[in-house]
């Protein structure tokens, strides 16, 4: 069980933050920086997404309380979103939002905090990647060695991304175009198939608690 629930947090994770689709985007935003200042952006938006997403699995169960909303509304809601997500990357419209969304913050920021605008938020911890925080936490039910893993798994795919930013180059050119489509789709469907789960997980919840 718990093999299972670490080794569907890493997928769920990977496929929502997708690092090799943030490669290029990452490349457009730093055009016209050094290699140093490329790591300097790199690092620092590593950690803000980190942070951001670390408080949003950890705390997240506390929000749902305060707001009054339930944990399978909140799966069920959850699901729905990540299959959007999911719809949108395999039919191409994801990276075209991301890359609308960069292009804007260039103008409007001059990349003085491109980091955190739109590197870190929201293009890594979005809506799709902070949701899927939460409803992974909600699934550990309290359980400490699940949360801390998760914890760890979130830092292990941020430090991905941080990866990814620093060889992207080379990345961009090894997967083409051609490769860069291919991944996206086949991504895509494997995390429709785990918001159709995480939507069934919400509606057991709901059926059995009635």
């Amino acid at each position: 069980m718990f093999v299972e629930y670490l080794t569907s947090a890493l997928v769920t994770l990977l496929v929502t933050l997708d690092p090799p689709g943030l490669a290029p985007i990452f490349l457009s935003l730093t055009r016209g920086m050094s290699e140093s200042e490329r790591k300097q952006v790199a690092i620092r938006a590593c950690l803000i997404a980190f942070c951001i997403m670390a408080f949003f699995g950890l705390a997240g169960d506390v929000v749902l309380k305060a707001l009054g909303v339930s944990l399978p509304a909140f799966r069920i809601a959850g699901g729905l979103l990540l299959f959007w997500i999911a719809f949108e990357m395999v039919f191409e419209r994801r990276n075209e939002r991301k890359q609308a969304t960069a292009e804007t913050a260039i103008t409007q920021d001059h990349i003085r905090n491109v980091a955190a605008f739109p590197l870190a938020i929201p293009l890594m911890a979005g809506p799709g990647s902070l949701t899927a925080m939460m409803l992974l936490a909600g699934r550990a039910d309290g359980n400490l060695l699940q949360l801390g893993a998760l914890a760890a798994i979130c830092g292990l795919v941020i430090l991905s991304c941080l990866v990814t930013f620093l060889l992207a180059v080379p990345i961009a050119r090894l997967l083409g175009i051609t490769g860069n489509v291919v991944l996206t789709r086949l991504l895509g469907v494997i995390l429709a198939a785990l918001a159709v789960q995480f939507v069934i997980d919400g509606v057991r919840a709901v059926v059995g608690g009635a």
